[in-house]
């Protein structure tokens, strides 16, 4: 396997400020952009050529990776026109493959955190001569996810999309948005209009009586769609619980369960733990504690204020002894001193919350 398609054509509503400026791949994780991660694992795998499937905010992309050179891949970049869904999307990039029709291109979602084994998930649609194989992950609440049964042999017997009621969730296995597609099964999907590859594309090939292979691999997965999983994805990756050659280890960090980037100041008596990133330019004043957090470029927390399992947009600014626990800040966000903002609480790009002024969560 030399190819891969990279979905990443998202608006990232569900992570809104965060992506009003910033689509939702671009966004920093561990301190680079997600994607990142994803390019340097696909490498790692094998992976030389990725085409990349855009839409919002697309020059983004290209502007930040270039042709690939430096990552030591070769990138190509095709922007949709039109929303297309995810099939659509992946024919919709077709034209841009060199693979020949017998051989296996890897398509991967550009807001999932994964530690599958993709040279395994290759080599298993190899040996097993699928048209197309699933990496499937097992959860303790299938309902918010595809769900995909498999005979005993791994063949895939149905798709079933996000089951609310008891009796329909006939398995705990579900989709985990990392596929091995041979090449000429790309090549039928229909163009020129949206196709869902979970509602139409997987189903139709199940009905054409097409090979279609489920791989369960139990490995760190997680989805970044929301603002809680997204700080825990970034933390997940400084601490080591998935890993990354992206990300520095330990030793070679001056702090054991944080990532400081070159120009962030931190002072001698606050602390940063529990895999909080803290952005180049940032400022960690004194007596403050950030815990599990994204700190982005030039983002400034004042004495004495707790930050926990949040995000803070760039240039956006914390006053002193605010508290925010589980909240998103958007980029040039003004909170003033003594604020308190959990459990969800969002502050858009450039608002401004005079000192004293809330005590917010989302369940209020």
């Amino acid at each position: 396997m030399t190819e891969a398609i990279l979905l990443v054509g998202g608006k990232g509503t569900r992570l809104r400020p965060l992506t009003v400026n910033t689509p939702k791949p671009m966004l920093p994780v561990a301190g680079v952009p997600f994607l990142t991660h994803q390019l340097v694992r696909a490498k790692d795998a094998g992976v030389h050529r990725v085409v990349f499937a855009t839409a919002y905010k697309a020059e983004v992309f290209e502007e930040y990776f270039g042709d690939g050179s430096d990552l030591g891949l070769e990138l190509v970049y095709v922007t949709e026109d039109v929303p297309l869904d995810t099939a659509g999307a992946i024919r919709n990039v077709a034209d841009k493959l060199t693979s020949a029709p017998d051989e296996p291109v890897l398509v991967f979602n550009g807001d999932i955190l994964s530690g599958v084994d993709i040279r395994a998930l290759v080599e298993a649609h190899r040996s097993r001569e699928a048209d197309v194989t699933l990496h499937l992950s097992r959860v303790t609440d299938p309902r918010p996810f595809g769900l995909v049964p498999t005979d005993a042999e791994g063949w895939v017997k149905a798709f079933l999309e996000k089951p609310q009621r008891p009796e329909d969730i006939v398995t705990d296995q579900i989709n985990a948005g990392c596929y091995v597609f041979q090449r000429r099964r790309i090549d039928e999907i229909p163009t020129g209009r949206r196709v869902s590859v979970e509602r139409e594309t997987f189903p139709g090939l199940l009905a054409s009586g097409a090979k279609v292979l489920g791989v369960v691999e139990q490995s760190y997965w997680l989805d970044l769609g929301t603002p809680t999983a997204f700080a825990k994805g970034s933390a997940d990756l400084v601490m080591g619980i998935v890993t990354s050659s992206a990300v520095p280890g330990p030793d070679e960090r001056e702090y054991e369960e944080a990532l400081v980037l070159a120009g962030a100041s931190i002072a001698p008596d606050a602390v940063v733990d529990a895999g909080t990133t803290v952005g180049s330019g940032a400022v960690v004043s004194a007596g403050a504690r950030v815990s599990a957090s994204v700190l982005d470029t030039g983002a400034i927390i004042g004495a004495g204020a707790r930050v926990t399992g949040s995000i803070v947009g760039r240039g956006a600014r914390v006053g002193a002894g605010t508290v925010l626990d589980g909240a998103v800040v958007g980029d040039g966000a003004v909170i003033g001193a003594d604020n308190e903002l959990l459990a969800g609480a969002r502050v858009w790009c450039g608002a401004v919350i005079p000192e004293k002024a809330v005590r917010f969560s989302s369940d209020e």
